[in-house]
């Protein structure tokens, strides 16, 4: 819970209330209004709450609303996602967790993979499944798309399958296995423990030592950038940089790997843009 935002949160509201239209919220439009609007009374009657409560919410100065009475706030005055999250962060509270996006990747995105034809590029869960790839991506790292639940899994392939690491040098792995773990952290917060994460979490803890170690740790950190080394059957070692673009709904990711400025990455790449697919285990 962070710091309430009176001033801000006072006009919110305030534009809020003037831009639902009374017959929207049920309410009779009257001849004699002289507020566009609703009324002060009229939310607070909304919203289950004493028209006190709300007038000095509206003033800058009422206590810190709670997560439930600003879910009330947000059904009277009609707001979107959008506006009912940016409700409850002036106020204070982490906005309530909404549907996740699921294994769908729009049609955009699956366009724009298409495009990208000299870059590897993955469309990425935030729980780390591989939901699409470019032909790139295929060719670097394995196609993985089309296997089981769990087989897709990044996470579960690093940990479950030692096979997976022999793509990366050695002296690596300890870092990729902490990256792996914080990020995953942060995905498990952002759900607040859905069938899905809680699944995938305790399959993890009950099939790695090394995970239920890194685990207990609590590290948290969101996977934006890293730089990785793969060491391809054909083009030998490749360094790499991951860029990682989060959708809004921080539910899937868009992973880019480039080449860093300086190295001969680029020239690797195009050769194997050439070569093609190969069979190539992967994380």
């Amino acid at each position: 819970m962070t710091t309430i935002d009176r001033r801000e949160l006072a006009d919110f509201l305030r534009r809020s209330r003037e831009r639902v239209r009374p017959q929207d919220a049920g309410l009779p439009a009257g001849p004699r209004r002289r507020t566009p609007g609703l009324r002060r009374e009229e939310v607070a009657q909304l919203a289950g709450m004493s028209a006190d409560y709300y007038i000095r919410l509206e003033q800058a100065r009422g206590p810190q609303p709670s997560p439930q009475m600003l879910a009330a706030l947000a059904r009277a005055l009609r707001l979107d996602t959008d506006g009912r999250d940016h409700l409850h962060l002036l106020a204070g509270h982490r906005p309530p967790a909404g549907p996740t996006a699921g294994d769908h990747v729009s049609p955009g995105l699956l366009h724009l993979l298409d495009q990208l034809d000299t870059t590897p590029a993955q469309v990425l869960s935030d729980l780390g499944d591989v939901l699409a790839q470019n032909a790139m991506a295929r060719a670097l790292l394995g196609g993985v798309c089309t296997v089981s639940e769990h087989g897709r899994n990044v996470v579960w392939r690093w940990f479950a399958d030692r096979g997976a690491r022999t793509a990366y040098p050695a002296e690596e792995h300890a870092y990729y296995s902490r990256l792996h773990v914080a990020d995953l952290r942060a995905a498990v917060g952002r759900r607040s423990g859905d069938p899905a994460s809680t699944r995938l979490v305790d399959r993890l803890r009950a099939a790695s030592e090394e995970f239920a170690e890194l685990w207990a740790r609590h590290e948290v950190a969101v996977r934006r950038h890293s730089r990785m080394r793969v060491v391809h059957p054909v083009i030998g070692p490749v360094d790499l940089d991951c860029q990682v673009l989060l959708a809004p709904e921080g539910e899937q990711r868009l992973v880019l790997h480039t080449p860093p400025p300086g190295t001969d990455a680029g020239e690797r790449l195009a050769l194997l843009r050439v070569v093609g697919t190969e069979q190539f285990t992967t994380l």
